[in-house]
């Protein structure tokens, strides 16, 4: 398998399409055409980590974060970042990042905190905006069903837990082939009526060039009108956060030691305790701190985040607990999930997970 084969595997729990713009995410070192030996996966790409890719034999390093975020202008050494791409670089090793196409999965970063922690049926906190578009098509009334067929294949007509999912408005379409038009209706130089249908489907974003192109395969038209919006409709599968309930309320003082048990934190940061039961619970892995006002509006009873400042805890206002457990020790078991992943997709190949430490915060 090439690195392109198992970014295209990654993409299909990931898309990159819906990374933060402010993000890097991708193939950030390597060749997409390189046959991948092993693949390592890790939290952070250091240079520890790219040792250990060398001694495993792995040339694939599927990190979380990206180990190039900001541009290099020289890659001389001077940095950690630039080591790490010229060690990577020598070593013949591709490197891939998800981080924010992670965070924004249903299935990623936050689901896995849930899971750690019991929380049950969660939720998107922050569903994500301009993800789903409309296309708007007129084809005639012959071949309107075999067009929405091969649409609904391609991924068009879904929404929310709904698919097959489409809106037709019949109508007369008029135009008249000009010399050198290949026309399958009327005649060149004659003006033709057809009886036509106006077709509307949603898609996910991500799927527009699928969906673009199957519309030209199966559309009968030599020249296809078509029309693209975005809508407004936010996402409910995908998006930043999520808040569901414990199995059982819990005490503060008990559920904070279920906290500090499952995600082995080193120590916990929070807001004053409130003499509240514990049911209710938002998480956002990483700096979350953005997100206090959601978990609010949802009614949390807690909010499990990282990366908080002093001033920011003032907004939890005595109506829920803001819980910082630190950046490392809410997205720890990312690799985890990434590993089983991928385990599952490629059964038969060397995935391997990283026993390098990169979490740059000690405790004393």
């Amino acid at each position: 398998m090439t690195v392109n084969d198992i970014t295209e595997i990654l993409e299909d729990l990931a898309p990159l399409h819906y990374a933060e713009d402010f993000d890097n995410v991708g193939l950030l070192v390597g060749n997409p055409n390189q046959n991948v030996l092993g693949i390592l996966v890790t939290l952070d790409t250091l240079e520890n980590v790219v040792d250990e890719a060398i001694k495993k034999k792995c040339n694939l390093i599927v990190s979380f974060h990206p180990i190039i975020f900001k541009g290099l202008k020289k890659i001389t050494g001077r940095s950690y970042v630039e080591r790490v791409v010229m060690k990577a670089i020598a070593n013949d090793i591709s490197i891939y990042s998800m981080h924010t196409a992670l965070d924004n999965s249903n299935i990623g970063v936050n689901a896995k905190i849930c899971s750690m922690l019991g929380v049950q049926n969660p939720k998107i906190l922050i569903p994500k905006k301009g993800t789903i578009k409309k296309l708007t098509t007129y084809v005639p009334k012959t071949n309107i069903e075999e067009l929405k067929n091969a649409l609904f294949n391609a991924g068009a007509g879904n929404i929310g837990n709904y698919s097959n999912c489409s809106f037709s408005t019949e109508g007369t379409g008029t135009f008249k082939a000009e010399k050198n038009a290949n026309p399958v209706k009327g005649t060149i130089g004659a003006v033709h009526h057809e009886e036509e249908i106006q077709l509307s489907m949603t898609f996910l974003s991500q799927k527009e060039a699928q969906v673009i192109a199957t519309l030209f395969k199966h559309h009968p038209y030599e020249e296809v009108a078509y029309e693209i919006t975005t809508l407004e409709n936010v996402n409910q599968n995908m998006g930043l956060g999520m808040i569901g309930e414990l199995i059982e309320e819990m005490d503060e003082e008990e559920f904070f030691n279920h906290l500090k048990t499952k995600m082995n934190a080193q120590g916990i940061r929070h807001s004053a305790f409130l003499g509240k039961k514990i049911k209710r619970v938002a998480v956002l892995g990483g700096s979350g701190a953005f997100a206090i006002s959601a978990a609010k509006a949802s009614k949390a009873d807690v909010f499990i985040t990282a990366d908080v400042k002093y001033h920011q805890f003032y907004e939890a206002e005595n109506q829920f607990i803001i819980a910082d457990i630190g950046h490392f020790e809410t997205e720890q078991f990312t690799k985890n999930l990434l590993v089983d992943f991928l385990t599952k997709k490629i059964p038969n190949f060397a995935v391997t997970l990283s026993e390098s430490i990169t979490n740059p915060i000690k405790y004393f």
